[in-house]
């Protein structure tokens, strides 16, 4: 070889050399930091930490808890395909242990691309013995949390259902999920060359702080006979739904809130969309009769009626050119106001309603809250506007004089009725008693004790008394319990064509039955609404009456609640 071929090799040779101690400066020195950042990217490794959310605890009179909502664990398998040597041998050996099909466990076998691929989840204890006694290769078990709803169906559009994301959805469940949820971690360390954290690094990393827990005031026993009532009704009387609420109306703690139409949060997704709307917040419907008592005691605040004031009932009341009739047309003569809610008059409330002019009548709804939500402690509760009633019609007054043609939920009801029974005062209903921290703090929930002064107290006292003699003396006897003086009123109220979602005017052959009422009268403990959907009755003297006197007894015996007088 020339010395000239020699020169050219050691120039090449040289040029080459210094191109790569040139690509090796500039990586080591001059990018140091960059690809310093790469190689730790290529070993380190965060994790985010999801907390525990929160338990949901029912309560009995002694303040014993039942749980309604918590958390369980459960093991899954999964694969890490490239760990698997025998592919065929692992998927027959799986195949057999968890009843999944082999051409489907050798799919997921063959995802080489992926450390991670899921096969079954929530394994049975003989699942888990059998993959662990097998020890393949390659198979690995996890373990998840997920929300578990012990008493099923109990209380389920009260407490609504966890979804993906640990997203509190519906119910008690979404309205307090920044409290349920808690707040995530983030674990920091070095992985394997499999992916799998091999070093925990304490001080950059951060601990989950777990969920807060609700302790309701639902009585665990009360709940359960309110449902249980709902279920015979269905048998009974053929409800196509119902819904029971007790409440205290002296504080607006709800201690039952039972619906015939629950579900299973545990298999939530098995469900159609429509079924978690919550008949007691989410629902409208028209009240009927047992709204007389507010119209009445509007006009009495205001000093127009007395419950002695009398009037002539011809059976029916002219308003223009509609006619408005009592129920069956009938025809009472003359009668006191204290008859017209004992046996139910509907132009005796439209007589009362006249007494005072329309935008006082109005003034007076709004005051019971009816335009308004409750502010209970729901996810997305509904409220009317009502507008067709404040278009100032005759007849719309009329006839929401005896609940016709208004329109509220059951909640935004029995919040407006326990202004007669708690001294002229509405209070606020609420689910959540307290709420628990996980450094054991208790934050009360503010709606306690809060009410807002409506009509006096002596026009609350009136109308209890007249509520009495609906028990005592009118369509309300099968309300009675011996010995305690019970207050209520009956509705049936026919239900209007456009709330079946039939754009027609009217009202259907279909009726909402309900009975309101509270006990013992005079100092009441409980304020219970029973409405059903639809039952195979014509009043509700004889469906939702019954079902009122089961559970109130049951509460007066439960409570123990001394007698009001001895009986004869």
């Amino acid at each position: 070889m020339s010395k000239r071929r020699i020169n050219l090799v050691l120039i090449i040779i040289f040029i080459f050399g210094a191109t790569i101690i040139g690509r090796l400066f500039y990586v080591q020195v001059i990018k140091h930091e960059k690809y310093l950042a790469f190689a730790k990217g290529q070993y380190n490794l965060s994790q985010i930490i999801e907390p525990n959310r929160g338990d949901i605890f029912a309560q009995d009179k002694e303040g014993n808890l039942y749980l309604l909502a918590t958390n369980n664990d459960s093991k899954f398998v999964f694969v890490s395909p490239t760990q698997i040597k025998n592919k065929e041998e692992t998927a027959a050996n799986l195949t057999e242990i968890i009843d999944m099909d082999k051409e489907l466990i050798l799919e997921k076998i063959n995802q080489e691309e992926t450390l991670f691929s899921l096969l079954k989840k929530k394994l049975t204890e003989e699942e888990i013995e059998k993959i662990e006694k097998l020890n393949l290769e390659g198979v690995h078990l996890g373990k998840e949390t997920y929300r578990y709803y012990p008493e099923e169906e109990t209380a389920s559009h009260v407490l609504g259902f966890v979804g993906g994301e640990n997203l509190g959805q519906y119910g008690l469940e979404g309205f307090y999920q920044e409290e349920l949820k808690g707040k995530e971690g983030l674990a920091v360390g070095e992985k394997s060359r499999q992916g799998y954290m091999v070093y925990f690094d304490s001080q950059k990393s951060l601990p989950a702080q777990e969920g807060s827990d609700l302790i309701l005031g639902i009585d665990f026993y009360i709940q359960f006979k309110a449902e249980e009532l709902l279920k015979e009704a269905k048998d009974s009387l053929g409800i196509e739904d119902g819904q029971i609420i007790v409440m205290d109306p002296r504080s607006g703690k709800i201690i039952a809130a039972a619906a015939l139409s629950n579900f299973n949060p545990n298999q939530y997704f098995d469900y159609d969309m429509g079924v978690f709307i919550d008949p007691i917040s989410q629902k409208l419907f028209e009240p009927g009769s047992v709204f007389k008592p507010i119209t009445i005691a509007s006009a009495i605040e205001e000093g127009k009626i007395t419950p002695q004031t009398t009037y002539v009932d011809e059976g029916f009341v002219k308003i223009g050119p509609d006619t408005i009739y009592n129920y069956a047309q009938r025809k009472y003569g003359e009668v006191s106001i204290t008859e017209v809610l004992e046996k139910s008059i509907n132009t005796g409330a439209v007589f009362a309603e006249q007494k005072i002019s329309h935008k006082t009548f109005l003034n007076y709804i709004e005051k019971f809250g009816i335009f308004e939500e409750t502010g209970i402690d729901l996810q997305a509760e509904v409220s009317s506007p009502n507008d067709e009633l404040k278009k100032g019609y005759e007849v719309n007054f009329a006839t929401a004089a005896f609940g016709q043609g208004i329109e509220m939920t059951p909640i935004q009801l029995i919040r407006a009725f326990s202004v007669l029974a708690n001294g002229g005062k509405m209070v606020n209903p609420y689910f959540v008693e307290k709420v628990i921290n996980i450094d054991g703090t208790t934050v009360k929930n503010q709606s306690q004790n809060q009410s807002i002064q409506v009509v006096s107290q002596n026009t609350a006292s009136k109308l209890t008394a007249m509520l009495v003699s609906v028990v005592e003396n009118g369509f309300g006897k099968k309300a009675k319990i011996p010995g305690y003086y019970i207050a209520g009123k009956t509705g049936t109220a026919q239900v209007s064509w456009s709330s079946l979602g039939i754009k027609k005017s009217g009202y259907s052959d279909k009726t909402i039955q309900s009975f309101i009422g509270f006990g013992p009268a005079f100092d009441p403990k409980f304020l219970i609404l029973v409405k059903l959907d639809n039952p195979q009755t014509k009043t509700a003297e004889y469906s939702a009456i019954p079902i009122f006197y089961s559970l109130a007894k049951y509460i007066v015996d439960y409570y123990q609640i001394p007698p009001d007088y001895e009986e004869k």
